[in-house]
């Protein structure tokens, strides 16, 4: 099930300079400014979206962190923690020019299988989709809106 957010009212919440000819977006997660691209710009509205809307505690996310897929290193764009610092939301994020699709969800259940979190987002910034993992039935289910942040 799609699910509509206007990422982009989250914009003026960026911080953006131009730094030796190239435009920089800061990362309020890792502390520093990045080079502009279309699937960081993603990511950072997202980030924003997750903070202020959904009220995630903004020292429960991680960015670009690394795992081991099928032995080889990977990272996810972004992976969220409950208050017992458990795995709860795994994000992954595209340029809003990258189709969301059955590649898309390979790429992130095969993350989450080092995860095992509850939820899953893929997101181009245009298109998002969030689905609940039941592990017991080996199912998931697409929702209409995404969770909010864990208590």
């Amino acid at each position: 099930m799609l699910i509509n957010i206007d990422l982009l009212k989250y914009q003026s919440r960026l911080k953006v300079k131009k730094e030796l000819g190239k435009k920089m977006i800061f990362d309020p997660i890792r502390k520093k400014y990045l080079v502009w691209q279309p699937e960081e710009l993603v990511r950072q509205l997202l980030i924003q979206y997750l903070i202020q809307e959904k009220r995630f505690n903004k020292n429960h996310l991680h960015v670009e962190r690394g795992l081991s897929v099928n032995g080889q290193y990977r990272r996810s764009d972004i992976i969220t923690y409950d208050k017992t610092m458990s795995p709860f939301l795994l994000v992954e994020c595209k340029a809003p020019k990258v189709t969301l699709n059955q590649a898309v969800l390979d790429q992130i259940a095969s993350y989450n299988l080092a995860y095992q979190v509850p939820y899953l987002l893929i997101s181009n910034g245009l298109t998002n989709y969030c689905c609940r993992m039941d592990y017991d039935q080996k199912t998931y289910e697409f929702l209409n809106e995404i969770p909010d942040g864990p208590e």
